[in-house]
């Protein structure tokens, strides 16, 4: 999964295709990410201490890694990742602009 958690990505596929966000979670062992402000879905909650007055909360829910594009920090466009090894690390790499991607 070439997706972690604070990255910048695009969804490609879907009802939110097109729209961007910050990944917020990323679970590898689902394959899942959950990205701000897409995939919204309806909650209903009970009452309880932290929502006393219970009702329908909306809220993120996690949509397949392979239905987001990292989007390339100098162009803002999607992009395919790949690796290098640098300094003896490896680190990812924007194949549009061949930017480097981790910090």
């Amino acid at each position: 999964m070439n997706v972690k958690k604070g990255d910048k990505v695009m969804v490609i596929t879907g009802k939110d295709k097109g729209k961007t966000g910050i990944v917020l979670a990323a679970f590898p062992k689902k394959d899942r990410v959950l990205v701000e402000g897409i995939n919204i879905v309806k909650k209903h909650a009970k009452p309880s201490q932290v929502n006393p007055q219970g009702g329908i909360i909306s809220q993120e829910a996690p949509i397949h890694a392979s239905n987001v594009m990292l989007l390339d920090p100098k162009t803002n466009e999607p992009t395919r990742v790949g690796y290098k090894v640098v300094d003896g690390k490896k680190v990812r790499v924007a194949k549009k602009s061949g930017e480097t991607l981790d910090k």
